[in-house]
């Protein structure tokens, strides 16, 4: 469920969070604060934003609200559908973080050389190419962080699915975090725990070694 969840996640917050700061141009009127209003989550409790939206996904909450007044659709019942429990964990916790990640590239931008820029543009790089070719390499020690962070805790993630779905339906949302916490807090056995907490580390500190050895292959220092 950890892995499931990280590769759902992470891919998701990279991606969106790249987008917005590209979107969020110096061209874009009143970019400071929509930036604020993407940020806003990431200061949110957790826990409020948590039950906030396990009321909006209740069968009775706003969504299938909409969706019954509106287009006359009868939504699943997310929090109680073993497929469906773990996508609307990913979306709430791609919702709360992305606001991070996002001020992390949007910094990074902002710290491009116009020279550089002017140069691929005379060389004929516009739009996604200038993207792909230009602005991307030159940003990727910080999507290179952003990337190791966001796996981190995103294996670490624990509030979510211990307010949302309690780790059910039966265990498919059920994160080795919070199988840690429940054998060593709910069932009082402390060498489990510490077996799965070990087993934790070594999983964080394998991937983000895997990270370090790839990252020769693009992340780029040098301008």
């Amino acid at each position: 469920n950890s892995l499931v969840f990280t590769l759902l996640y992470v891919p998701a917050n990279i991606v969106l969070a790249l987008a917005l700061a590209l979107g969020l141009g110096p061209r874009i009127r009143g970019r400071a604060a929509l930036r604020v209003l993407f940020f806003i989550p990431v200061v949110t409790p957790m826990v409020a934003n948590v039950l906030v939206w396990k009321m909006l996904l209740q069968p009775q909450g706003l969504f299938n609200g909409i969706a019954i007044s509106w287009f006359g659709v009868q939504l699943p019942n997310f929090l109680a559908d073993r497929f469906w429990a773990m996508i609307m964990l990913v979306i709430m916790s791609v919702w709360q973080g992305l606001g991070y990640n996002m001020l992390i590239f949007s910094a990074a931008l902002e710290q491009l050389p116009d020279g550089v820029i002017e140069a691929g543009m005379i060389d004929g790089a516009t739009g996604w190419r200038m993207t792909w070719n230009v602005v991307l390499p030159m940003i990727s020690p910080s999507i290179f962080f952003a990337a190791i962070m966001t796996i981190i805790t995103s294996l670490q993630v624990f509030v979510q699915p211990q307010l949302l779905t309690g780790g059910g339906p039966g265990n498919a949302t059920l994160p080795l975090v919070m199988w840690i916490y429940n054998q060593g807090f709910k069932f009082q056995d402390l060498g489990l725990a510490a077996a799965g907490a070990w087993i934790l580390f070594a999983l964080i500190i394998g991937v983000t070694a895997i990270q370090f050895k790839a990252q020769k292959r693009w992340v780029h220092y040098e301008h």
